[in-house]
Parts: structure tokens; sequence; C-alpha cells
């Protein structure tokens, strides 16, 4: 059984190797962070989270093996398809007006079978990124005008960016900076792209003026945004702050070697220890070590990424494993960033290694899709082996053909 399913499985295989091994080491971490949620919220038994990151990951891995079974063209059409669905899956999740400490939180809806929350925004990133390397492969090559490009591309993007926005802030600068990479790599010229930058700078800034002069407006988490800034840059005691300074104890502290795994003092003390800054609590517990051997799986996936999309056979499938891939990293890396206060808190989970399931489902989808367009590939490499095979074996049929 577990033979023929092995024998199923295609694409590049240490893509698969790493998110094995990340999801597999994920376990631990998950095990051992998760013990002030289940201080506060439980009976002090982390064995619940445990099962509950099982489950998730277990249906985030069915779900990628789905996925990469899946030609990677048939995405063309799905991404076409799934666009007005996502506005209006984001539509549905703001009109919520879900508000904690006076801020937006409308990021989730519930999943009614499951009775399981579900970030409309992730799967809302991986459509659109899969939509702009549709539609950039279909304009490569071709001459165009700015004007041309504004509803078929920029409208969509726009306007997801826009829902996204009130509620999260982080998700849509880092979605608007792959898509404004993503159509770099396209060949977009770069005057547009400068049109582009500035009207989006323009629309933050009118977002944010409009905010703070009429506070009760519309529910957004500008004064978060503008606090958590000004806790980096500052200094100032706020909450932001109150995390990022146990994340730099807790890192401190496991030295090279770190305290031993399930000995972390500070998991009982970071709000977010088992999702936001569970790469601080990996470094506590395996120290210096376990750290950098975290942050080198995710630079060896972002190599192999980077070898599939050069070896993709279209246009297509090069945008498109740069559009969904490249993300899973740069996640990763502001994830890892925030825990030594390189960046401000973003709220940015380590896809793979961090609780909840929406970051795992999407991972996994993205991960699939990369593998679909790797399998793709790895079939015509074999056709075209054995098409050669054939000509050696048969030197008198290619002769006939040739005369």
């Amino acid at each position: 059984m577990m033979r023929n399913i092995f024998s199923t499985i295609k694409g590049d295989k240490a893509i698969w190797a790493i998110s094995a091994l990340l999801a597999v080491f994920s376990f631990i971490p998950i095990y051992s962070a998760s013990s002030n949620l289940a201080y506060l919220y439980g009976d002090g038994s982390t064995f619940q989270y445990l099962v509950n990151h099982f489950l998730y990951m277990f249906l985030g891995l069915v779900l990628m093996y789905c996925v990469h079974r899946v030609p990677y063209h048939y995405f063309k059409g799905l991404s076409l398809i799934f666009v007005p669905l996502i506005v209006l899956l984001l539509l549905y999740t703001l009109s919520q007006g879900i508000i904690i400490d006076g801020a937006n939180a409308s990021r989730w809806i519930r999943i009614p079978i499951l009775n399981k929350t579900f970030q409309t925004s992730a799967l809302a990133a991986v459509v659109l990124l899969a939509y702009v390397a549709k539609y950039m492969a279909r304009m490569k090559d071709r001459e165009y005008g700015f004007k041309e490009t504004i509803l078929p591309l920029w409208v969509p993007v726009g306007l997801i960016l826009m829902l996204i926005l009130p509620a999260n802030f982080s998700t849509t600068a880092i979605l608007f900076v792959m898509v404004f990479l993503l159509v770099f790599i396209g060949g977009y010229p770069l005057k547009y792209l400068g049109i582009i930058m500035a009207a989006g700078l323009l629309a933050l800034t009118l977002f944010v003026l409009t905010a703070k002069a009429f506070p009760d407006l519309f529910p957004n988490r500008v004064d978060t945004w503008i606090s958590r800034v000004e806790s980096f840059t500052d200094g100032s005691d706020t909450e932001a702050d109150y995390q990022i300074e146990k994340a730099k104890i807790a890192i401190a502290s496991g030295g090279v070697a770190g305290v031993g795994i399930g000995k972390s003092v500070q998991r009982n003390f970071l709000p977010q220890s088992s999702s936001d800054f569970i790469y601080a609590i990996i470094v506590e517990e395996m120290g210096l070590i376990g750290g950098l051997g975290v942050m080198l799986l995710y630079l060896m996936l972002f190599f192999r990424i980077i070898v599939v999309a050069t070896k993709a056979g279209t246009v297509y499938g090069r945008l498109l494993t740069i559009g969904v891939g490249l993300p899973i990293v740069f996640q990763a890396l502001i994830n890892m960033g925030v825990a030594v206060e390189l960046f401000p808190v973003t709220g940015q989970t380590l896809p793979l290694i961090s609780s909840g399931g929406t970051s795992i489902w999407m991972t996994c989808l993205s991960l699939g899709i990369i593998l679909s367009v790797s399998a793709k590939r790895q079939a015509e490499v074999r056709q075209l082996e054995k098409e050669e095979e054939d000509k050696q074996e048969n030197p008198l049929e290619v002769l006939s053909e040739a005369i």
C-alpha cells in the first residue's frame, strides 16, 4: 500500500524531503511551545494541541499530494475562476466586523463542518499570484501599453489588496512586493512599475490619513501598525515590545546548544510562542545549531524552487513557481527576522512549523503547485530519453525516415 503511494509521488524529490523534514520537526517546538496556551485555556496538557497540529499537517500533506497530481496548466483557468470568488470571500470576511481591543480582526471565517477558522487572505495570496503569473505569461514578448493592463491586471490586484489591508497590513505588504517582483520578472516595463509603486504608496497614505481623520468610519488596525513601528524604532513600552524582549531573552538563553528540548522558560511568557515567535523557542531549546539548521532548510527550499523555475518548460510554469514559491521563503525569513528584532512585529507565521491550519494548508497548496510544475518537466525529460533510446535501438528506422 505505502509502496504504491510512494510510486505515485512525482516532482522534485528534494522539495518533498525538505517539506517532510520541516513537518516532522515542527512537532517538537509545537509540543513544547503550546504549554502557555494549555495552562491559560486548558487543563495544562499540550497533547490536544499536538493532536490538532497533526490533523492540520496530515490534511496539508494530503492537499499537497493531490495538488501535485494536477497538471499545472489547469491552474490558469482555476485562477481566473477563483479571483471573483476570492473577492466575494474577502468581502464576507471583512463584513463580519470582528473587533478585538478596538482594532479590526476580521481575518478569519469559520469552516462549518470542521468547526475551524480559516484565514481568507492566505488563500487570496496564492490565487492572486497564480492569476498574475497567468497574465504575465500571456503577455510575454508582446508589446502593450499601460492602459491595456489596468483592467485585467491591476484592478484585481488592487481590489484584493484593498480588501486585505484593513485587517492585515503585513500580508498586504508582502503580497504587493511579491506581485511587484513577479511582474518585474515577467518583463513588465520599468516605467509602468514606477507608476504602480507611486499609486500603491498614494493609496496606502490616503487610507492611513482617512483612518486617522475619521476613526469611527470603518474598523481598521492603523493604530496597531503605528504603535508597532514606533515600538521598533524608539523602544516604547508596548505589547509588541514586550514580545520582542521575551523573544530576545529566549534567543540569548539558548546559546550554542540550547537549554534542551522541552526546557524553554520564555514559552510561559510569550503570548504567541507556538505561532509568531516559535523560532525564538526553537533557538532557546536547540540553540544556535537548531536555529541555523531551520534557516538552512528554508534556504535549501529557496534553492530548489529556483531550480524548478529555471527548468520549467514554459514561461507560465516558471512564473507560477516563482509566484507561489518565493512567498514561503520570504515569510520564513520575516518571521525569523522579527524574532531577532530585524523587523517590526508582523504576525507572520513560520511556514510548516508554526501552529495554525491556514498557514500549513496554504504552504502545502503552494508546494503542491511547484511540484506539479516539476513533475511535468520530469515527464518531458523521460519522454525525450525514451525517444533517444528508441532511436539507438532502431537505427535503420531512423535512417529510413531521414531518407
